[in-house]
């Protein structure tokens, strides 16, 4: 099975990059599911109903998100009704939405968790100890298991890969929108990354325009950001998981760059 999976959504040009490309995206790289990160995709901050169902449509098979899955507020009023579309799954009980989806391609099983991390976050539940918990509910059949760790720092990022080989398919980072250069198998069997990378604006600031955060660096004020214009890139990773056995035989990291 081909996974392919793209960087934090950010604003109008990420939606649009997803909209106009991610089908020649599925074709290239004969992807078999498509994951992305969305948290970002309602000007950059949250995601509502109507982007999500844009990018269903558009074939993407799951939504994962982070700390700012609740920045738009009807997305606890909708989120249930989506299998589909996840939160980090260690935000305390009660709590709307789920962490985790198992969603069924080609008779195969694949399961999908949302993580976050706590360094320079907030302090949500242990991610490290809530994986132990989720991975005993997922059924023993079910080999393929893929972790969405949105976290601010690579060290935490990293541990959680050495703490996850061998038990998972694959983990791959999101948050800082900069896409990293270590894709790699650890253990012969986890795929990991330290982050995917961002779809959305090249020529700013992880998404906002450029000079809007020369501003703030140079007066030290606060700002009110908006999403860049210009053109647009994706970052994305593309993984090939052995069905019988859930590992990771194959990872790469990839850029695009569109007008």
């Amino acid at each position: 099975m081909r996974v392919l999976i793209l960087g934090d959504i950010v604003g109008r040009p990420g939606r649009t990059a997803i909209k106009n490309f991610l089908n020649d995206l599925k074709q290239e790289f004969n992807a078999d599911m498509v994951i992305v990160n969305g948290e970002n995709a309602t000007a950059g901050l949250g995601i509502i109903e109507k982007h999500a169902k844009e990018f269903i449509d558009a074939g993407v098979d799951v939504i994962t998100t982070g700390n700012h899955v609740w920045d738009k507020k009807e997305t606890e009023n909708y989120i249930d009704d989506y299998s589909n579309i996840i939160r980090p799954a260690n935000y305390p009980d009660p709590c709307p939405g789920k962490g985790f989806t198992i969603v069924e391609l080609n008779d195969t099983p694949v399961a999908v968790i949302n993580l976050s991390g706590l360094s320079f976050l907030k302090s949500l539940d242990c991610p490290f100890k809530k994986l132990d918990r989720i991975l005993e509910e997922i059924p023993k059949q079910v080999k393929i298991k893929i972790l969405d760790f949105h976290a601010e720092t690579t060290s935490e990022k990293l541990a959680m890969g050495y703490y996850s080989a061998n038990r998972l398919s694959l983990v791959f980072g999101t948050h800082t929108h900069v896409q990293t250069s270590d894709f790699r198998i650890l253990d012969d069997y986890t795929g990991y990354i330290t982050d995917v990378g961002m779809t959305g604006p090249l020529d700013g600031v992880i998404g906002i325009d450029k000079d809007i955060i020369l501003k703030g660096f140079l007066t030290k004020r606060p700002v009110k950001y908006e999403i860049a214009e210009g053109k647009k890139q994706i970052d994305g990773l593309i993984v090939e998981f052995n069905e019988s056995t859930g590992q990771c035989t194959y990872i790469n990291a990839f850029i695009k760059v569109y007008d």
